[in-house]
């Protein structure tokens, strides 16, 4: 079975946005004590995946953990003064360049690079760059 998944923005990789939640850490998870296990042992709560399971089963019990996606255009540092005398029609300089990828962060970690695309009259970000397991890793150093 393949791990790739048909998307208007893009493919998508299932091994990616696993390793993009372990990742992103374990800020939503919840602080209950482990279930006990029959035989006096204790486990997690969560059954074992079965020998041979597909990695999308096995990360089946976490696929409903909300993330906050953000993707950013730049950024800009203002003093109150200068923001306090924005009005419509105000440009804010950004400190990226037109044309430059907009970056896709998870929990405030990169995990993608994209372009802005307009789907049925919605904005949308096509993938053109994900970040490999390594450099994941070396952003939680």
């Amino acid at each position: 079975m393949s791990e790739q998944a048909a998307s208007p923005l893009g493919d998508i990789n299932m091994g990616d946005i696993g390793a993009a939640l372990a990742a992103a850490g374990t800020q939503n998870a919840a602080m209950e004590p482990p279930a006990p296990v029959p035989g006096g042992g204790q486990g997690t709560g969560a059954a074992a995946p079965k020998a041979g399971a597909s990695p999308i089963q096995s990360l089946d019990f976490i696929l409903d953990i909300p993330l906050k996606l953000t993707v950013e255009l730049g950024r800009s540092k203002m003093a109150i003064r200068e923001i306090l005398q924005l009005a419509q029609g105000s440009v804010i300089e950004l400190s990226k360049f037109a044309g430059e990828p907009l970056e896709v962060l998870v929990n405030e970690k990169l995990i993608a690079r994209g372009e802005v695309v307009v789907v049925n009259e919605k904005f949308g970000i096509r993938l053109t760059d994900i970040i490999s397991p390594v450099e994941r890793i070396e952003q939680l150093k």
